[in-house]
């Protein structure tokens, strides 16, 4: 009994060592990259296509609550293959201290976050908390030469198929570079009308949808996958009303729903196509009720005979009580 209680007392204080470390190696996770979360807090603030980074670490830990089932402390175990992902680590953000590349020094979060948690507890604690580590990759901003390699090509193709639009619902529209010519206005398609913000956004809450929903793992795929056109979609629709507002109403109110309400418009009607591509997938592919049972052919083709039916054996269900028939009483 005395043992017993020993070994008991081990392990709690064991579990309680390692919820310590646990919290020590977040501590020094968040006290080492101070600065650079501070940095990113201010494009939160300041930019509209990372307004949701504020949100991110919220949904990591609730990530964390979600797979609480996988968080067993008593399979945990310090791995030294913490030490390459934090070396990894420092070295991009060496990296990126000295060339002046903030996106290295920002990134390099997550191969440290990954590193504690293997020093911590091992394999069993990433596979816990690997999903809320790659999901912070969302509150990094994207560098800025991306932001430009992509916002040319965005703005072209929401001009190009605004246009299109416009024409295919009878208004007389002509794209010349980024801007779309009406009767008598000239719409422009400024960088802040090209979709990325919209794309950061929507590409980010459709992975949260894939993370949290119960799907196999090509659905999930094929989620974050159609979130870049659903965004550039509901982007060229916003553009699309905003240029039959100028041509039927007027530029007054066409500006006014083209910065105000079709901005916020734009989100809920996203997850609206969102939800409706979730009940196709849902439908389209149903799931089977049972596992069915395997069945081999011979060499002629033919489903072998049972066993239970070979040289004239039968089966329990054909194993009844005789009967003799009943004869008919003869008539005189």
């Amino acid at each position: 009994m005395n043992l017993l209680g020993l070994t008991m007392g081990i392990d709690s204080k064991r579990k309680q060592n390692l919820i310590i470390y646990l919290l020590c190696a977040v501590v020094i996770l968040i006290w080492s990259y101070w600065t650079t979360l501070a940095e990113a807090a201010e494009k939160w603030a300041n930019e509209p296509q990372y307004s949701h980074g504020y949100l991110v670490p919220m949904f990591a830990a609730f990530l964390l609550w979600l797979r609480r089932e996988k968080f067993h402390l008593d399979a945990w175990q310090p791995s030294i293959w913490g030490v390459p992902a934090l070396i990894g680590a420092l070295l991009l953000r060496t990296i990126g201290t000295h060339f002046y590349f903030v996106w290295f020094d920002a990134i390099s979060l997550l191969p440290c976050a990954v590193g504690l948690v293997l020093l911590t507890g091992g394999k069993p604690a990433l596979h816990w908390s690997w999903p809320a580590i790659a999901f912070l990759v969302f509150m990094v901003p994207l560098p800025y030469r991306m932001e430009l390699m992509m916002g040319g090509p965005l703005q072209r193709i929401a001009t190009i198929s605004s246009t299109f639009a416009l024409q295919t619902l009878g208004i007389p529209a002509l794209a010349d570079g980024t801007v779309i010519l009406l009767n008598d206005v000239s719409l422009g398609i400024v960088e802040a009308c090209s979709g990325l913000r919209m794309l950061v956004v929507f590409f980010a809450l459709s992975t949260a949808v894939a993370l949290v929903i119960h799907r196999p793992l090509w659905e999930k795929i094929l989620i974050l996958v159609s979130a870049i056109p659903i965004a550039l979609f509901v982007n060229v629709i916003r553009i699309t009303v905003t240029g039959i507002l100028h041509d039927t109403v007027g530029s007054q109110i066409a500006n006014a729903v083209f910065h105000d309400l079709a901005g916020w418009l734009m989100m809920p009607l996203a997850l609206v196509f969102l939800g409706i591509e979730l009940t196709i997938l849902k439908y389209l592919w149903l799931e089977p009720v049972g596992s069915p049972i395997p069945m081999s052919l011979n060499r002629s083709g033919i489903p072998p005979v049972p066993q239970t039916l070979r040289r004239g054996r039968k089966t329990p269900q054909s194993r009844r009580p005789f009967s003799r028939p009943v004869e008919c009483p003869k008539q005189g």
